[in-house]
């Protein structure tokens, strides 16, 4: 008798709790403006690990030599774009360049930072920001085979 008392006790609790979050929901929804798909929250990389990386990757890029057809100037607009996405800002001085031989070695730490937040943004859900990342890593390997 104390479990069926019991049980019912517990069901009206969780019906009410339902009813609540239901309803605490729709406010929610009613106050605040639709999200589309192409609109991202900031949160999950504003401030985090993979924004730094993304970032030094960036700086990388920007700092090394010029002899890559275009690949790297386009791998740098890729990350440009995944970080807009984000809110992130990518700007500094970045007048220090490199010899060909010091520049492919830091393409491939930016290339290795940038498969990092690759996986963080498919672990999160960030199938805009993993599109760039990607575009951008392969822009590296394409900079990369060229001597």
């Amino acid at each position: 008798m104390k479990t069926k008392i019991l049980s019912t006790a517990v069901l009206a609790s969780l019906l009410a709790c339902g009813a609540s979050l239901q309803a605490s929901t729709f406010q929610q929804t009613a106050d605040v403006p639709a999200f589309s798909q192409n609109q991202f929250e900031t949160v999950a990389f504003g401030d985090s690990a993979e924004a730094g990386m993304m970032h030094r990757a960036y700086r990388i890029l920007a700092t090394g030599d010029h002899d890559y057809k275009g690949h790297r100037v386009a791998a740098m607009h890729q990350i440009e774009a995944a970080a807009k996405l984000l809110g992130l800002d990518l700007s500094g001085d970045l007048k220090d360049r490199q010899p060909q031989v010091l520049s492919d070695d830091k393409l491939r730490e930016a290339k290795g930072l940038l498969q990092n937040v690759l996986g963080a943004a498919e672990v999160k859900g960030q199938p805009r920001i993993s599109k760039h990342i990607n575009r951008a890593i392969d822009e590296i390997g394409a900079a990369l085979s060229i001597h």
